[in-house]
């Protein structure tokens, strides 16, 4: 069975950048579409940036769209985030996810059968 581990959360001022690891362990992504989601206290959890196995398509969502980029390493069984222009609404605990999502459901957590832990990111000003 597959686990996630995500790492590289943490505090940022506005502006600045951050990367996020999510490493699995038990057994191999590569089979598998990945995503990251964030959840902010009160609030749903919200889809952020994807990247499907089929063609390798990559979905972001509007609010991040231009400054996160979703990455994998097959070979490193790794995906990643890099953030850049951090806002102080990008404050949220992140989560890898890995999953078969029809099309459809590729923005969607219902998408997903594999979860990390989550790795919390602050912005501040």
């Amino acid at each position: 069975q597959v686990h996630l581990v995500e790492s590289g959360g943490g505090s940022v001022q506005t502006g600045g950048s951050l990367r996020l690891t999510c490493v699995a362990s038990g057994g191999t992504l590569s089979g598998y579409s990945v995503a990251w989601f964030r959840q902010a206290p009160g609030e749903e959890r919200e889809f952020v940036a994807a990247k499907r196995l089929s063609g390798g398509y990559t979905y972001y969502s509007d609010s991040v769209k231009g400054r996160f980029t979703i990455s994998r390493d097959n070979a490193k069984n790794t995906v990643y985030l890099q953030m850049n222009s951090l806002k102080l609404e990008d404050t949220a605990v992140y989560y890898c996810a890995g999953g078969r999502p029809i099309l459809s459901t590729t923005q969607s957590s219902s998408g997903y059968s594999i979860w990390g832990q989550g790795t919390q990111v602050t912005v501040s000003s």
